[in-house]
């Protein structure tokens, strides 16, 4: 019943066109990804608490207000990153009601309806890292939950771009498929590493430039060397990826994705080298999350791009009864 009243609001709206509903749903992979890369700013600068309380910025204020204790650029940039939460909350809600209006196929809902539940999701975890004095693994989870929404994004994006009365086809073979989604858990092992050179390093996450919150005790070089050993393993399944899809001719489509990934994954690598050499300077921080960011959303791309939803040909639709 509540659904339903729900599909008679939206109804009223304009009917969005495809190219709409992609626009929208890229807006979202850009607002996901950007809110990681604001709150690395945050990090470096020590601005983690630069509003003290949440949901409000100040006991009895939303906006920063002018106290001798924090100083106003940490107020600025940690406020700042609160307002990119409202740019991600819009495009959140505008996917929902774009494809909810456009009537897509359950799928493309599902998806949908992940970007306003996992934003959710993250302002209860910032919340709990405002309130837990911005404890390092409380950091690390709100940027593991940010890399989580830019694959699901992604993957959502996708799906948007092909047809609902479609049919599956696998671009791939499945082995192929199974070591495209081996590439993603190597991800997600090495983005967790990343999460623990960080929270032992010295852009943990500071209340303030005066007040070091607690790091993870584990030396930083052991850390650096796991965090490089894996990203050796990533990149050597991609090699192996690339010899698979060459070998058995994968599209175009395919392999420039995977051409795309391995570029990103090499330029993520140079920065890293780049940070260890210089003794991690801060601006270098935000660059390797926005890279990490990228490299995200591409291997996502890699993955979706081995099985689509085709338009079924005129001549085979002619061929299957109805119901069928």
């Amino acid at each position: 019943m509540l659904y339903r009243g729900f599909l008679r609001v939206v109804d009223r709206l304009p009917l969005p066109s495809l190219r709409v509903q992609k626009i929208i749903a890229f807006v979202v992979i850009v607002t996901q990804g950007g809110i990681s890369v604001t709150g690395a700013v945050v990090r470096v600068t020590a601005s983690g608490l630069g509003c003290p309380t949440w949901p409000q910025c100040f006991p009895g204020s939303f906006t920063p207000v002018g106290v001798s204790e924090v100083p106003v650029i940490h107020q600025a940039v940690e406020f700042g990153n609160r307002m990119l939460t409202f740019a991600v909350v819009l495009a959140a809600a505008a996917i929902v009601l774009a494809v909810t209006r456009a009537r897509r196929r359950r799928e493309v809902l599902a998806y949908a309806w992940l970007m306003p539940g996992g934003t959710v999701l993250q302002a209860v975890l910032g919340g709990i890292t405002v309130l837990t004095g911005l404890l390092w693994w409380t950091v690390a989870v709100h940027l593991l939950v940010s890399m989580l929404m830019v694959w699901l994004a992604t993957v959502m994006y996708s799906k948007i771009d092909q047809p609902d009365d479609g049919i599956t086809v696998a671009a791939i073979p499945a082995p192929l498929r199974l070591l495209t989604a081996l590439t993603g858990v190597v991800l997600g092992f090495l983005l967790v590493a990343g999460t623990m050179v960080t929270g032992a390093g010295p852009h943990a996450g500071d209340a303030s430039i005066e007040r070091p919150v607690p790091r993870l005790q584990v030396e930083i070089t052991t850390l650096v060397h796991l965090h490089a050993d894996l990203l050796i393993a990533y990149l050597a399944l991609l090699v192996a990826l690339g010899f698979g899809l060459y070998a058995v001719g994968a599209s175009e489509r395919v392999k420039t994705r995977l051409k795309v990934v391995v570029v990103l994954v090499i330029a993520q690598a140079g920065v890293g080298v780049v940070q260890y050499i210089t003794d991690v300077p801060a601006a270098l921080v935000a660059v390797h999350v926005a890279g990490a960011a990228f490299c995200t959303a591409a291997t996502a791309a890699l993955w979706s791009a081995g099985r689509t939803r085709e338009a079924v040909p005129a001549q085979l639709e002619e061929k299957v009864e109805p119901g069928r």
